[in-house]
């Protein structure tokens, strides 16, 4: 059955766009058929962080009736296929929101899961992803903030009749994953489906333009990234067979390059 989530946060800065772009990544990593959109039609950065900024066609130019579709699709880490929005200020200006139903309705209609990067914050922008999805995942850092804004966005998920699916925490701590979810599973009145850690490896593989999934397989960011794509796609998530292989393709590694500078 196909799947369209918006990954959603109350306020910027919560790492939603690494989220959509890594969760995404894993699911095609899988064999499912993935499709990522950036709806922060206003300050995107899912292109960027995938190195595809200068790309010729974005949603921009889907919204405002200058292209189609398929033009907007490029294919990302494992095939996962992304639609990013544009940098220009011009862009945003012409696009029309209220497209984006079109839009997503084209797409779902290619792929097992949609995952839409929603813009922060509480805008005309904004509410349009909360309703279009069949649930909303909210993105919230271990702090009183991060979660107040969250069930903010919770409740205007509600009121425009969409579905909160349940809460990632992400940049927790290792050792504080029973904490974290006690307190937000309490403070959000939803399930928290998973802990992103706080892992430099995400910074690392950013600046590669390279979801950690890929970059840094077996980094805790990544295996929580995967466990939780696992669950979403109902399917089982070995750990110890994936730490297995991946520690082979790294000890070959090593043996091949030993000794080059």
């Amino acid at each position: 059955m196909i799947r369209a989530y918006t990954i959603a946060s109350g306020k910027g800065g919560t790492g939603k766009t690494t989220v959509t772009v890594n969760l995404g990544t894993s699911l095609a990593q899988m064999g499912k058929e993935t499709y990522i959109m950036d709806a922060d039609i206003g300050m995107a950065n899912l292109g960027l962080i995938l190195g595809l900024e200068d790309v010729p066609v974005t949603l921009h130019e889907v919204l405002a009736g200058k292209a189609s579709v398929n033009e907007a699709i490029y294919e990302g880490p494992y095939g996962v296929k992304v639609v990013p929005s544009g940098l220009s200020l011009q862009g945003f200006q012409q696009a029309n929101p209220e497209k984006m139903r079109d839009v997503m309705r084209d797409l779902v209609s290619r792929c097992d899961f949609l995952l839409i990067d929603a813009p922060a914050g509480i805008s005309r922008d904004g509410v349009i992803p909360l309703a279009i999805a069949d649930e909303v995942i909210l993105v919230v850092n271990p702090e009183l903030s991060s979660i107040v804004d969250a069930l903010k966005t919770k409740i205007l998920t509600e009121v425009v009749g969409g579905h909160v699916y349940g809460a990632i925490a992400n940049r927790g701590g290792i050792d504080q994953n029973d904490i974290i979810q006690q307190k937000m599973e309490k403070s959000l009145g939803v399930k928290l489906i998973g802990v992103i850690p706080e892992d430099a490896n995400i910074r690392r593989a950013a600046a590669f333009k390279t979801p950690v999934v890929v970059k840094y397989p077996t980094s805790d960011a990544a295996r929580a990234f995967k466990r939780i794509a696992s669950q979403l796609a109902g399917v089982r998530y070995d750990e110890a067979a994936v730490s297995s292989s991946e520690g082979f393709i790294e000890r070959f590694a090593r043996v091949l390059f030993r000794g080059k500078k």
